[in-house]
């Protein structure tokens, strides 16, 4: 192996378009047969992995990280069997290549079919998130895509310890060992020419913070799928169900404050805010969460002696990642409507009412990658869509939206069947 990080990283990706061309025909017994090897080294593999975790959290790299940060590294026997079952809901689901979009004959009977193809080598750039080395391996897999990663210093040694595994895995069930491939180096000279690459290298996905997400778009010269912050609203509509908003609510902010479909903005309807908002913020000062709120809605705490802040005009557009909260009170259904589009980031957004007709319209003029009703902005998930796991979530527009599994790291080819046409 080379040391110098330029020609490494260009050999590992000549590696990988090479391998990509070959899991395009892979069976899909194959491909799920590396994928239960997989789960099952997993399981067998706690200890192992918990010591390289062990020593990523002891580094002052990991030192510097935020509280998310951190939780987000860190790796637990739970996290683990999380990670196993995730693969094995990979293998129980349909394998997308192949897959028929289209077939129609022509007036001249050239018969046309289009049908679902890998995207071919994509390259995921990311942070402090052991998770994503598995999640990424296992999607492209069975998507018939090449997988280049490239994980932080912060979880050098988890990073190297999962992909020892899914090395092992792949050998056993005869499928390229450069199918999926860590950069053993978090040189930063590597990461730039690796964005250069864009004859070899198809695609290109950075999950982290914002800062990382745009030094990579601005970077490359190879396509990015982007997802840059989750500011996740939930609106309390004039008709919401007090019960029903208190727990949608508790769940979308505390259950993982440091995930990017967590609630960091709420905004209620000024209808029911005397009511409804004392309720909600004694819920949520009772878990621990900082309330920073615009004047109409730091007058109802104050007069229920509640504690809270007034937020700045920066808190209405914040990614707290923790427990703090920001609310506004609106007027109607179209100033919520328009706020979120305003000041939110397309990630996530929640309404809650009995109002079956304010719902549709909230969820038709939101301008979000996932509109959720009655239902907590934390299912925003892969897992939770039942794709088994993610590679990502998308805030673009092309060529995916929301949670991306299987069907998302797929292109489409068009297949054309004649008998000796020709063209006038």
């Amino acid at each position: 192996m080379t040391a110098d990080p330029a020609s490494l990283v260009t050999d590992l990706a000549r590696r990988a378009r090479a391998a990509s061309l070959a899991l395009v025909t892979a069976p899909t017994a194959v491909k799920n047969a590396a994928l239960a090897q997989l789960a099952d080294l997993l399981d067998a593999s706690h200890a192992d992995l918990l010591a390289a975790n062990t020593r990523d959290l002891a580094s002052p790299e990991a030192a510097a990280l935020t509280t998310a940060g951190r939780e987000r590294l860190t790796l637990t026997t739970a996290k683990l069997a999380q990670l196993a079952q995730s693969v094995r809901e990979v293998i129980a689901l349909p394998d997308p290549v192949g897959e028929l979009l289209d077939d129609r004959t022509r007036p001249n009977g050239l018969r046309i079919r289009q049908v679902r193809v890998p995207i071919g080598v994509i390259a995921i750039i990311y942070e402090a998130r052991p998770n994503v080395t598995v999640d990424c391996a296992i999607l492209c897999l069975k998507s018939g895509n090449a997988a280049i990663l490239r994980g932080g210093s912060e979880c050098f040694h988890t990073n190297t310890a999962l992909a020892e595994i899914i090395s092992r895995s792949l050998a056993a069930a005869g499928l390229p060992a450069d199918a999926v491939q860590l950069i053993p180096t978090t040189d930063r000279v590597a990461l730039a020419h690796l964005l250069k690459l864009d004859t070899l290298i198809h695609c290109v996905i950075p999950r982290g913070g914002e800062s990382l997400i745009r030094f990579v778009a601005e970077n490359s010269t190879i396509p990015v799928i982007k997802h840059y912050t989750g500011v996740c609203f939930v609106y309390v509509d004039r008709d919401a169900d007090p019960d029903l908003a208190e727990k949608i609510l508790l769940n979308a902010k505390v259950s993982r404050p440091g995930v990017c479909n967590a609630t960091e903005q709420l905004l209620v309807h000024a209808a029911v805010a005397e009511t409804m908002l004392p309720r909600l913020a004694s819920a949520l000062l009772g878990q621990g969460v900082q309330l920073r709120c615009d004047p109409a809605a730091a007058a109802i705490l104050e007069r229920s002696k509640l504690a809270h802040t007034d937020a700045t005009p920066a808190d209405y557009t914040a990614e707290f990642l923790g427990l703090t909260l920001a609310i506004r009170i609106v007027g109607s259904l179209e100033v919520a409507i328009a706020t979120i589009n305003h000041d939110g980031s397309a990630h996530t957004d929640a309404i809650v009412t009995r109002d079956s007709a304010a719902a549709a319209r909230f969820q038709a003029a939101v301008d979000s990658a996932v509109v959720l009703w009655n239902a907590s902005t934390r299912f925003n998930d892969g897992f939770e869509f039942g794709f088994g796991a993610e590679i990502g979530i998308s805030t673009d527009r092309l060529h995916a939206r929301g949670p991306m599994g299987l069907r998302e790291l797929c292109s489409y080819k068009y297949l054309i069947e004649g008998s000796g046409q020709i063209r006038n």
